[in-house]
């Protein structure tokens, strides 16, 4: 099959690169043409508009930094839905909400095209590598014909049912993402502050009943000090009011993920929307005048 690539950002444009190292056919289209500098390199192909990538492939993919950015990529006047033939499909890889999915598949289904929504997680230096986590929500046959693109792009896939789960399972994911983060940094405070090596502090609680993916990646980037993580204060933002909507849509009462959210829209108010989601650590180091500093820890992600 041939593929169209949307949003070239910091995870699309690593995914979209992995599959044209599979060998695909990719076309490209993005806000900014330069970011598709290095797939243009590689082989891919540049569209000028969604519709007119849409017209040219057998797939659409969209990466978007909100479900907003979808949906005028995706119903707009220039949009996929305007190009895109019948027997197409859709495969929407954003963070988004499970009504919002639905919706804009409803439309696409009324065109014939069929739709997958293959949010990832584990961070853009597995993206780098083609070995995030893929989670997969739609109809079965329509999975196992994209199934050899979404391995190209991943490493573990999981199929969650149908439409619409994927996102709730991608929701709940990152809200636990960022409830580590927070407990990271009040850890590796009470550590320094307690007198100890931090980067020993570090390796122990690795090794310990006490560790997460979080504190043994982000953490490195806190202690390094360039909390490098190309992921944004609003982004997390944005994914810890979908998870808290899920919590009242499904009665389940989300003390942690509230408060969470509360000290992100904190850290955002502090550092700026754009401004990495590990700075949140960063409010305790202000607010306590101690850095959390220690050598051997690298600046970004492998």
């Amino acid at each position: 099959m041939k593929y169209g690539y949307i949003g070239l950002g910091n995870l699309g444009k690593h995914l979209a690169a992995s599959l044209r190292r599979a060998g695909f056919e990719v076309v490209v289209n993005d806000l900014d043409r330069d970011a598709a500098k290095s797939l243009l390199e590689a082989g891919c192909t540049w569209a000028a508009s969604p519709r007119e990538l849409a017209a040219q492939v057998d797939c659409v993919i969209t990466c978007l930094p909100s479900p907003a950015a979808s949906n005028t990529v995706l119903t707009g006047p220039d949009g996929v839905l305007q190009g895109l033939r019948r027997g197409g499909t859709w495969i929407e890889m954003s963070t988004t909400d499970e009504r919002e999915i639905k919706r804009i598949a409803a439309l696409a289904a009324d065109q014939g095209i069929s739709t997958l929504e293959c949010p990832v997680t584990g961070g853009v230096h597995l993206a780098a590598q083609g070995k995030i986590t893929v989670l997969v929500g739609g109809e079965q046959a329509v999975f196992e014909a994209h199934r050899p693109a979404l391995a190209a792009m991943g490493g573990q896939i999981f199929y969650m049912g149908e439409l619409g789960k994927a996102s709730v399972i991608k929701v709940i994911t990152n809200m636990l993402a960022f409830i580590h983060l927070v407990a990271c940094g009040e850890a590796l405070m009470l550590a320094k502050r307690g007198g100890l090596d931090l980067a020993q502090a570090f390796h122990a609680i690795q090794a310990s009943s006490g560790t997460s993916f979080v504190h043994e990646t982000e953490g490195q980037l806190v202690l390094n000090g360039s909390y490098d993580i190309n992921f944004t204060m609003d982004l997390a933002c944005k994914d810890l009011g979908f998870a808290y909507e899920y919590g009242r849509k499904f009665g389940v009462p989300l003390e942690l993920a509230g408060l969470t959210e509360q000290i992100f829209r904190r850290g955002r108010s502090q550092y700026g929307s754009e401004a990495q989601s590990t700075q949140i650590v960063k409010l305790l180091e202000d607010a306590l005048g101690t850095d959390l500093r220690a050598p051997g820890f690298p600046s970004k992600l492998s």
